[in-house]
């Protein structure tokens, strides 16, 4: 029975921001546990190329534009009949004091990874809604549970805040409707938004370590089977969950 639970075969997957880190490593995952996956994302030659290596599908996709994401969407239900699973896992990063931080700066920050991150549950839990069954699983940090130290990041945070609440509330409102909404939160993982700051600002990452009992970062390949597992049926009683996946940085 147990072997059986994160067996994807003839389930359809879609993982935003699929074409490298830990959106690379969710496809993966679920890839190779049987599931038809589309990446999508907005690099074209990054996505084809690691959509070939997965043999899997790409489409293009910028988060922030809601008709974009209801297109995406269409076309998926169009070609596969259906759509199981979704990986929200597009952001982006933002290290900036509040005092400097600009509008633009601020709205960017919003559009993708909370306006952008709305719109994809949106259309994608329609989609399952419709089908009466399907799960959602919503890339945040921990940088939604605690405020960072030592660098400034309010606007970041806030944004990843607002999907652990997101999350929450549509797991509420679709639970009874066979639709499950749950989130993983990393702690420093090593992908190619963290490289630069792991490599130049070693200030930064003496801090990190020390308040990681662990004393090291992660790997996206260690958020995968988080995602794994909520994605699958060996989570079938999991939802409004938030996974956290630190080193045990949130312990103390």
């Amino acid at each position: 029975m147990y072997t059986t639970l994160t067996d994807l075969t003839n389930k359809v997957a879609i993982v935003t921001g699929g074409s490298r880190g830990i959106g690379f490593e969710c496809a993966t995952a679920l890839r190779e546990n049987g599931a038809s996956v589309i990446i999508a994302g907005r690099d074209p030659v990054q996505g084809v190329e690691s959509a070939r290596r997965l043999e899997a599908q790409y489409l293009p996709l910028d988060v922030a534009n809601a008709e974009q994401v209801k297109q995406v969407t269409n076309t998926i239900v169009e070609r596969y009949g259906q759509l199981d699973i979704a990986v929200n896992n597009s952001g982006q990063s933002l290290c900036v004091a509040a005092e400097k931080c600009s509008d633009d700066q601020w709205q960017k920050m919003m559009d993708t990874n909370l306006n952008g991150l709305f719109y994809c549950c949106r259309e994608f839990g329609r989609a399952m809604l419709r089908q009466g069954k399907g799960s959602i699983v919503n890339i945040s940090s921990i940088s939604g549970l605690i405020s960072n130290v030592p660098q400034p990041q309010s606007a970041y945070n806030t944004s990843k805040a607002g999907a652990i609440q997101l999350t929450k509330s549509l797991a509420a409102e679709w639970a009874k409707r066979g639709v499950r909404v749950n989130a993983v939160s990393p702690g420093y993982v090593e992908t190619d938004m963290t490289r630069g700051a792991l490599e130049k600002r070693h200030d930064w990452v003496a801090v990190w370590q020390q308040f990681t009992p662990m004393v090291r970062v992660g790997q996206p390949t260690e958020v995968a089977g988080a995602v794994l597992f909520l994605a699958s049926d060996a989570a079938s009683f999991f939802t409004g969950s938030n996974l956290i996946i630190d080193g045990g940085y949130t312990c103390w």
